[in-house]
């Protein structure tokens, strides 16, 4: 019976390579793939995992993750990424489930110097050693430039058919990926695949713990759709730029709801939806409903009309187009 690896596989070029590598070494892969409410592109593991052949594992996030994004121990990148924390919450799971399936070792496609927030010499061994695996943690892109791993001196993997990568270049890693048989069309263009890498997004993040000490996958939900506006410290709104958002916004202010909101639409005039968080009132819901005439096209002669409702309570403005007050922060 082949020895067993544990994969962590994003469908990226980098854990294709990883995994052929082994393969190629006889080893049998269980891939896994993490999804959270800010991964991107999250088919791209299936399909990839399907060409290689390998059964694929997807974990979700569970609540200690929204605990990492609030209190990283190793800090946040550009944007509001907390890669190392990220990493190491993935490696721990990861452990875990090679106990389950009886493997030998975990391996990943992280590339030694290629990604700054998270695959320095430190923060390779950072992750390494806080998620508990020192010894069985193989990178084997770059392994001939780190320490032996346990599966190396223990005979599973020779070191001497493992790589030397480093940096940012792409271009040894596609020629391996031409030497491995892959065709132009299945190597994948590079991306973070992570919305919290995105310096436009950050900002909500960052509003988020800010102005609220506990949250729920509800609020990062909401973070992903429409414009959002900061009113004052306890309230916002958030309002819908095209049809499909503002059906989401819909269904988040009908369904599981994790504070107080009210849901604003029109009612003579095509507009926006709006959903305004926190501190719900009449002056509130009248500011909210300003804001979807503000960010509507159509010309309407007579008043506009504004309903918004509440656990129940419902209410029908009068309202006109006014840019939002100064003391607003657009997100």
């Amino acid at each position: 019976m082949s020895a067993r690896a544990v994969v962590l596989f994003s469908g990226g070029l980098d854990s294709m390579l990883a995994i052929r590598i082994l393969q190629r070494q006889g080893l049998d892969i269980e891939a896994v793939t993490f999804r959270t409410q800010f991964s991107c592109c999250g088919d791209a593991s299936c399909v990839a995992a399907a060409r290689l052949g390998v059964r694929l594992t997807v974990f979700s996030q569970d609540e200690s993750y929204l605990d990492i994004l609030r209190r990283p121990q190793f800090g946040y990148g550009r944007g509001a990424n907390p890669c190392v924390d990220c990493r190491i919450y993935m490696f721990k799971r990861a452990k875990l489930f090679m106990k389950e399936v009886s493997a030998s070792f975990v391996a990943s496609g992280e590339v030694l110097g290629q990604r700054p927030n998270s695959q320095t010499r430190r923060d390779l061994e950072r992750i390494e050693i806080h998620s508990e695996l020192e010894g069985r943690l193989l990178r084997p892109l770059s392994a001939r430039l780190l320490a032996p791993t346990a599966p190396e001196r223990e005979g599973i993997i020779q070191r001497d058919e493992l790589y030397d990568f480093s940096g940012r270049s792409r271009k040894g890693l596609i020629r391996l990926a031409h030497e491995y048989g892959f065709r132009d069309e299945q190597i994948p263009s590079p991306s973070t695949g992570c919305m919290l890498t995105e310096k436009t997004f950050a900002p909500r993040v960052f509003d988020l713990l800010e102005h609220t000490s506990e949250n729920r996958d509800w609020d990062f939900q909401l973070l992903k759709v429409g414009r959002h506006i900061r009113h004052d410290a306890l309230t916002k709104m958030v309002i819908g730029r095209r049809a499909q958002e503002n059906v989401t916004i819909e269904y988040l202010a009908r369904h599981e709801a994790a504070r107080p909101c009210a849901l604003l639409l029109p009612e003579n005039f095509a507009g926006p939806a709006v959903l305004l968080v926190g501190n719900v009132n009449d002056h509130t819901v009248q500011s909210a409903g300003q804001l979807v005439a503000r960010y509507t096209n159509h010309a309407q002669q007579g008043p506009l009309i504004v309903s918004a409702e509440q656990a129940g309570r419902r209410w029908l403005c009068e309202v006109r187009a006014i840019e939002p007050a100064l003391s607003a922060m657009t997100l």
